[in-house]
């Protein structure tokens, strides 16, 4: 099962991703908090595998809880829910080790594959989410990239394109005519060379570094 966490200042919301998880049999929902606080004590007790994360709640917003619950117990995931009012939250967030960025607006089934992908490591988004995502990043506001471009072979900045776009392995191999293990060795290696520990953070990269045209 994997322990799931809700965190959502509204009521109704909260009860919604309830009852979606509920009418799974691989997720259950270890606890509800209405603000960062209660999320920080919840993720301490509960031990969730993971969160889904509000960004703006009152108190504690979503950032500072992610950060320390982060720092508290790396191994938790931590998926965002982003409205288009969050654009200014996405690149602090993701800083503060979130591992996915998805809109409010997913369908079902994009929230569900969303917690299956974070619990076995991955980092789901929606593409959507990620164009803004790299636009606040790439914006003055943004830290500036510091020293050289990544030092990366035709083929890695190919593939490292591609994943800036939103692309999921499967779509990249397709897209390369190659095999969807060859793109997950390249996506590794992509990830050991720029330090990226999510694919978000290689897109950031990507289109910060001005690799994303390939």
């Amino acid at each position: 099962m994997i322990r799931t966490l809700l965190v959502d200042d509204q009521q109704l919301v909260r009860a919604g991703l309830r009852m979606l998880c509920e009418s799974t049999s691989d997720i259950e929902i270890v606890g509800e908090a209405a603000n960062g606080a209660e999320a920080m004590r919840l993720a301490a007790s509960a031990l969730p595998d993971v969160i889904l994360m509000d960004l703006r709640m009152p108190g504690t917003d979503g950032i500072i809880a992610t950060e320390r619950i982060l720092r508290a117990r790396p191994a938790t995931r931590v998926v965002v829910l982003t409205t288009f009012d969050d654009d200014d939250h996405l690149y602090p967030a993701l800083t503060a080790g979130a591992c996915g960025f998805l809109a409010k607006d997913a369908t079902p089934a994009e929230l569900v594959d969303a917690i299956r992908q974070a619990a076995a490591g991955g980092s789901p988004f929606s593409n959507e989410v990620l164009r803004r995502l790299v636009e606040q990043a790439t914006s003055a506001r943004a830290t500036r990239p510091k020293g050289p471009k990544p030092a990366l072979t035709p083929r890695e900045r190919e593939v490292l394109a591609l994943v800036a776009t939103g692309l999921s392995n499967a779509d990249i191999a397709e897209r390369m005519h190659i095999g969807v293990t060859t793109v997950k060795t390249h996506v590794a290696s992509l990830m050991q060379k720029t330090g990226s520990p999510t694919r978000v953070h290689l897109a950031v990269l990507a289109v910060r570094h001005d690799l994303a045209s390939g």
